[in-house]
């Protein structure tokens, strides 16, 4: 198909699927999208395409800055800004000859897991089987994970913290990428917690997700967390060593098993699509071994009280002075007009962003800073730790060979195969209906198995399984995500793995 009609059916996807609230800002008809695309078809027919991606419709999450459409982050107190300024990963895209396809629907700035708060309304995702009702398209990526799902552009852009671009890709279908931290520019990237965010991407295969991640797998010197050449060089020349560049060539993988990702609450159809996934990668010649990752159970609770304790530092500009829309009025708890700060702070934040804020405000005070962030940064450690114990390949970047307990162990696995959620996707009227809705609690659960890989910054993928014939899932549809981890820069293997997986039927 030419890039000019797969265009053409993107938008017009755009517009027919209106109701699933994937877009906040969408492409119109007759915009300067079509003009884009006829220059790429040219270069194309002269062979002087751009890139992979030249042409293509690629949709940015609303939480990147971008110069020609608002960026809200799906919050009141942002509605009215647009950036003057594009993000560095919109400028390589752009550079690159891809067409931004508009701006995705998303949790708050990036807090949720069900794309339920945003002040636009919740992304909604269908599938066969369910009586066509609403389910959730998970979060906080949840609108760029729809849009893929439902051809509405080539790929796109999200945000993962603690699972926001996998939990997503395996409610939908999809495949999701998270890149090791530090690989992808965050510059201009709204920030909710800067030493867990990372710019994954979502694509319908591994094919479109790797075409993304080469045009913007790139050093960015303005963002002081993207790693330098030198420490992209140390990465590459680890990689080439005899022991690592034979592995799916010439030398079968050897693919952990985490013991502790095996719990009671797993789904019948998720447990299924795992096992099968695991037997097909034996029968393919690889070997599988169970390993054994202690500091999981606790990996969780670490991540929320470090990533809301960094959101709530990142959150204090917007006072409607220095950033947000102001509100100066009296508010609900009956201040006076004047009180400009509580005013815009109140009517600007949703409640899961204000209950973040709150959370972290209190793990780092000073009766609390010890017994909390203080400790959950210990437990984070321990979760790197329990990685580089079990892969083969050493952790690349460590400054001491002392913090590594074992490296290239031959004993050590390449690769970890695991579930992506517990379950699958609930309907939106189970999380939004005031009887019925559950708890905070229960939506942070989803990120269980998504969490540790974000806190120790590894590559992880979410590849969509079919399920057949297993009638007693909660999840008819059929589809689970199985999650691809591996060691810190092995972002290549990991991608290689997930073409091995991706569209497998069990």
């Amino acid at each position: 198909m030419s890039l000019l009609r797969e265009a053409e059916r993107c938008i017009a996807n755009q517009k027919s699927h209106v109701a699933l609230n994937a877009f906040i800002t969408a492409l119109q008809p007759s915009g300067q999208w079509r003009k884009q695309v006829e220059d790429a078809v040219l270069r194309a027919e002269k062979g002087k395409s751009k890139s992979r991606v030249d042409g293509r419709l690629i949709s940015i999450k609303d939480n990147i800055c971008t110069r020609d459409l608002p960026t809200t982050c799906a919050s009141v107190i942002l509605e009215k800004f647009t950036s003057p300024f594009d993000a560095t990963i919109v400028e390589q895209l752009e550079d690159a000859g891809a067409v931004v396809a508009g701006k995705t629907n998303l949790d708050e700035f990036g807090m949720g897991s069900h794309s339920i708060h945003s002040c636009f309304g919740p992304v909604r995702s269908l599938r066969q089987g369910r009586d066509a009702e609403p389910l959730s398209a998970g979060g906080s990526s949840g609108g760029s994970a729809v849009a893929v799902a439902t051809d509405q552009c080539y790929a796109a852009l999200g945000t993962d913290t603690g699972g926001s671009v996998r939990l997503p890709a395996a409610y939908t279908g999809t495949v999701g990428f998270k890149p090791s931290y530090g690989l992808i520019s965050r510059w201009g990237v709204v920030a909710y917690a800067n030493s867990l965010d990372t710019v994954g991407i979502l694509g319908r295969n591994t094919a479109s997700v790797r075409d993304v991640f080469d045009t913007v797998n790139q050093h960015d010197p303005r963002d002081a967390t993207n790693l330098s050449p030198l420490s992209r060089s140390r990465i590459l020349s680890n990689l080439q060593s005899p022991s690592l560049a034979s592995r799916l060539t010439s030398a079968p993988l050897r693919i952990g098993v985490p013991t502790e990702y095996n719990i009671s609450e797993l789904d019948s159809s998720v447990r299924r699509a795992w096992s099968h996934s695991l037997a097909y990668m034996q029968q393919q010649g690889h070997s599988v071994h169970p390993v054994s990752l202690p500091t999981t159970k606790l990996a969780l609770s670490a991540y929320y009280v470090l990533a809301p304790a960094e959101a709530s530092s990142n959150l204090a500009k917007y006072d409607g002075v220095r950033y947000g829309t102001r509100f100066d009025g009296p508010d609900s708890n009956g201040q006076p007009e004047g009180y400009l700060y509580a005013s815009t702070r109140e009517h600007g934040f949703g409640s899961e962003v204000k209950r973040r804020i709150v959370l972290g405000a209190f793990s780092l005070s000073a009766d609390a800073m010890d017994n909390y962030f203080i400790q959950a940064q210990r437990v984070r450690r321990l979760v790197q730790h329990d990685f580089n114990s079990i892969f083969m390949a050493e952790q690349p970047l460590a400054s001491h060979r002392h913090e590594i307990e074992r490296t290239s162990q031959p004993s050590g696995v390449d690769i970890l195969i695991c579930p992506t959620a517990p379950s699958g996707p609930p309907r939106i009227s189970e999380l939004i209906n005031s009887d019925s809705a559950a708890s905070p609690l229960d939506a942070y659960m989803n990120d269980v198995f998504t969490v540790p890989a974000s806190l120790a910054g590894l590559p992880a993928m979410s590849v969509p399984v079919t399920v057949c014939g297993d009638k007693q899932a909660s999840d008819e549809a059929g589809l689970a995500g199985i999650q691809i981890v591996g060691q810190y820069g092995d972002d290549e293997l990991v991608l290689r793995v997930g073409e091995l997986l991706e569209g497998l039927k069990v």
